[in-house]
C-alpha cells in the first residue's frame, strides 16, 4: 500500500482533492479482503483497516480546511466498507458495531489529527525548530 502524498487543487484558496485518497483507501481495503477474505473475524479485519487503511484515507488532510461535502464523502467511504463487512445497510446497526468495536469514521479521525497538529504548531516558539518538526526543512 502506497500513500504519502496529497493532491492539491488549483484555485483561489488552498484545497486538496480527496478523490485520490478515497481511491487509495478502496485499493487498500480490497487488498486486505483479498488476503484475509472472510476467514478473519470482524475484529481482526477492523483492526487491519484501522491501522492500514484509515491512515491512507486521512493522510495529510488535517492541514486543510475540508468542505463539509468532502468530509461526508470520506465518512461515506468508511461506512460503505462497514456495511459490506457486517452485511447490513442499517445505519443504526453500523453505529452500534462502530461503538462496540471502538471504530472511528474518517471525520472523527481527522478531528483528532487536526487537534494534534494544531497543538504541535501552537507549541512551537522557534519558527526554525517548528518547521523541522513538520519535516519542511
Amino acid at each position: 500500500m502506497v500513500f504519502g502524498y496529497t493532491h492539491i487543487v488549483a484555485g483561489r484558496e488552498l484545497r486538496c482533492s480527496i478523490t485520490h485518497a478515497k481511491r487509495s483507501f478502496h485499493r487498500s481495503i480490497n487488498a486486505i479482503f483479498g488476503k484475509v477474505g472472510r476467514l478473519a473475524s470482524e475484529e481482526v479485519t477492523l483492526q487491519l483497516v484501522k491501522s492500514k487503511c484509515i491512515p491512507v484515507l486521512t493522510y495529510g488532510l488535517e492541514c486543510f480546511s475540508l468542505r463539509k461535502a468532502d468530509v461526508k464523502s470520506l465518512d461515506f467511504a468508511v461506512v460503505r466498507f462497514l456495511m459490506k463487512l457486517f452485511g447490513t445497510t442499517n445505519i443504526d446497526t453500523i453505529n452500534d458495531c462502530r461503538w462496540y468495536f471502538d471504530f472511528q469514521i474518517a471525520s472523527e479521525v481527522l478531528e483528532e489529527k487536526r487537534a494534534r497538529f494544531e497543538r504541535k504548531f501552537a507549541d512551537c516558539k522557534d519558527l526554525h525548530r517548528c518547521f523541522g518538526i513538520f519535516g519542511v526543512m
